[in-house]
């Protein structure tokens, strides 16, 4: 009986010492790991920011030739001609 109580320590000692060394080299690893996400995120944040603006810029270019058109429109509406600009 006091076999399986000192095999019972023995083991329980091995276990504690081998999850201490995995402990260190886990929190070495953890910590590459947190800094390759870190760096794909502001990667992925700069792709969407990129076209977030250029879908931004593409819209405002668009209701600008709107609004063009529609102002000389209303002119050649006023002066009773055809509206010329779509």
């Amino acid at each position: 009986m006091n076999f399986r109580k000192l095999s019972g320590f023995v083991m329980t000692g091995v276990l504690a010492a081998g999850m201490c060394a995995m402990a260190q080299d886990s929190a070495k690893q953890d910590m590459k790991a947190a800094g390759h996400d870190t760096s794909a995120a502001a990667r992925n944040t700069g792709h969407a920011t990129k076209h977030v603006a250029k879908k931004t810029w593409h819209g405002t270019k668009h209701v600008a030739h709107k609004t063009k058109a529609a102002t000389e429109n209303t002119g050649d509406r006023i002066a009773g001609k055809p509206p010329v600009h779509q």
